[in-house]
């Protein structure tokens, strides 16, 4: 299950006041958090997180309920898989690895955990970098047809079990495959070690659950937690650099709300951005154009 790519980082479980979290780091100098996204693990960054540990102290994390970090017991309010108790997770990690400020970077599901955690600790955040997403509350409030048919797993993951859950654990091949395949990256991006390791982990039904509790957190307490923010006047007040497909929806579906940045300046106070030239999974596509973009990103966070 580990890439070459992560032969210089080392590997704990790192306990937290609520679950046990998988994590590699490497690297020394100002901390970064990495964070994937679905139907993937930390295994995304196993190539631009080594570039970004030449410059820094790079830690990359699974998610609660993904990859090789624990599942914790859901409740009826999806609480536990709400990006509020994921962010949580992630300023414990990096407090418990010696860091009690960082940078945080997410891709997709990655990415609603690091505007969170922005948001409910701005100590702890230094800059915070989100690749090809809006934040869940703007999402939502935009979706339409083009949305629910481009984007199954936000309304299909979130419907009650155990269907979802079945899906994910006897179709798991199926649902990856869709995935990686159909958000505008290349198969070849994907090497074959990798693509079985996210198979894996569907297929284990503790973590297909915790998957679909995370996506019906997103349609129902994070939405409100976003509402909350805004009803509050609530601002990201570090840095925020957004990076996006500019052949996916982020590139084409928002130009009358001003893209991708015109959104986000209504949720951050200092806010910048571009477009790739890539799908959905450009960290992986094209990972050096993605590592460097971020230490231009992280050269004037206020650490």
């Amino acid at each position: 299950m580990t890439p070459s790519d992560f032969d210089d980082f080392e590997t704990g479980v790192i306990r937290t006041s609520a679950t046990r979290i998988f994590a590699r780091w490497a690297g020394s100098g100002r901390p970064v958090l990495l964070l994937h996204g679905f139907p993937e693990t930390h295994l995304m960054w196993r190539s631009v997180a080594p570039i970004l540990a030449q410059h820094y102290f790079v830690v990359c994390a699974d998610l609660r309920g993904c990859g090789a970090s624990q599942c914790p017991v859901s409740d009826v309010r999806h609480e536990p898989y709400a990006k509020r108790a994921m962010a949580q997770d992630m300023v414990e990690l990096m407090a418990s690895l010696g860091h009690a400020r960082f940078a945080v970077v997410g891709h997709d599901r990655g990415g609603r955990v690091a505007y969170r955690l922005a948001l409910d600790h701005p100590q702890a955040c230094a800059s915070i970098a989100v690749l090809d997403i809006l934040p869940t509350g703007e999402t939502w409030d935009r979706a339409d047809a083009r949305f629910a048919l481009a984007y199954w797993p936000w309304t299909f993951l979130a419907q009650d079990e155990p269907l979802p859950e079945l899906v994910l654990q006897r179709l798991a091949s199926v649902v990856v495959d869709a995935a990686l395949g159909g958000w505008g990256s290349p198969p070849e991006v994907f090497p074959a070690a990798v693509r079985e390791a996210y198979v894996r982990a569907l297929q284990d039904p503790s973590h297909a659950h915790a998957i679909c509790e995370e996506y019906r957190a997103a349609a129902s307490r994070d939405r409100e937690h976003d509402a909350l923010d805004r009803a509050a006047g609530r601002r990201i007040a570090c840095p925020l650099t957004v990076l996006w497909s500019a052949r996916g929806a982020l590139g084409q579906w928002y130009a009358d709300a001003g893209g991708p940045v015109g959104i986000w300046s209504q949720w951050a106070t200092q806010v910048s951005g571009r477009g790739f030239d890539a799908g959905h999974f450009f960290p992986e596509e094209c990972p050096q154009e993605t590592a460097q973009e971020l230490i231009l990103s992280l050269a004037p966070a206020p650490w």
